[in-house]
């Protein structure tokens, strides 16, 4: 599980995240949701150590992440940020192929191959394997970041808006991949998401943010709701039950 104990971050006198404390539960899949500025990406960037935080503490499976040996996270925790900028001219297969360093560091076994084809698969990538990634759609290139992360195979995988640039078809088939990945390989998948439908229809366990602090943390039954809602987004929304999922309605 990921033990998150009173943890802040502050830019100058503001706190992005405001002494929040929660536990992720192991296996299946967590969403972040909540307004722009809430603090989810910053929240995320700390449990990965890629943001250092100004107070509290966190361990994933009893390990503090500020004080686990690198090599060790890398093979516990897999990140996907929010921006990868990449300035290396890579293929889709040498960039999914970096997900494998912490396990080959750099020199590839017929097992590190297996999983790399794998991820290919999985993504619907493998047409593209050898196509360099300035040559293909930012949809393609979200896929091929996920597969990295994906193919790096730690316990916990951590994706910062994992659905950016897909279409209708590419973003249903990416939480599908997502929760049967938790399903079936016993892995904990925490997305920080928009789509208040996505999260409802795909989660375990939603978190709820806003300005910085835990707002509300539950199941899609415990929190898909309107009383919750409205507050967190300032937004009338109406919520409908359909084929066992809560859905919601906003546009208007």
């Amino acid at each position: 599980m990921i033990e998150v104990e009173s943890v802040t971050k502050r830019y100058g006198q503001t706190a992005v995240v405001d002494r929040v404390s929660l536990t992720i539960p192991k296996g299946g899949v967590t969403s972040f949701i909540g307004p722009n500025g809430a603090g989810k990406s910053t929240l995320l960037s700390m449990i990965s150590r890629l943001m250092p935080m100004d107070e509290g503490r966190i361990r994933i499976d009893g390990m503090d992440v500020g004080s686990t040996p690198s090599d060790v996270m890398a093979r516990k925790l897999a990140i996907l940020r929010q921006d990868n900028p990449m300035s290396l001219r890579l293929t889709v297969r040498d960039l999914i192929a970096f997900g494998r360093f912490p396990h080959s560091k750099g020199r590839l076994t017929a097992q590190d191959v297996g999983h790399i084809d794998h991820a290919l698969e999985m993504l619907e990538l493998t047409a593209l394997a050898d196509r360099y990634l300035d040559e293909i759609s930012g949809g393609q290139r979200q896929r091929a970041f996920v597969a990295m992360v994906m193919c790096q195979d730690t316990d916990y995988i951590l994706l910062d808006e994992p659905l950016n640039n897909l279409d209708m078809h590419h973003g249903v088939a990416m939480m599908r991949l997502l929760r049967n990945f938790a399903d079936t390989h016993g892995k904990t998948v925490v997305v920080v998401i928009h789509d208040i439908n996505f999260a409802s229809a795909y989660s375990d366990c939603i978190v709820a943010m806003k300005n910085g602090q835990l707002d509300f943390m539950g199941t899609p039954e415990e929190l898909v709701r309107p009383e919750v809602l409205q507050p967190l987004y300032e937004l009338d929304i109406d919520v409908h039950e359909i084929n066992g999922q809560r859905i919601c309605v906003y546009y208007r």
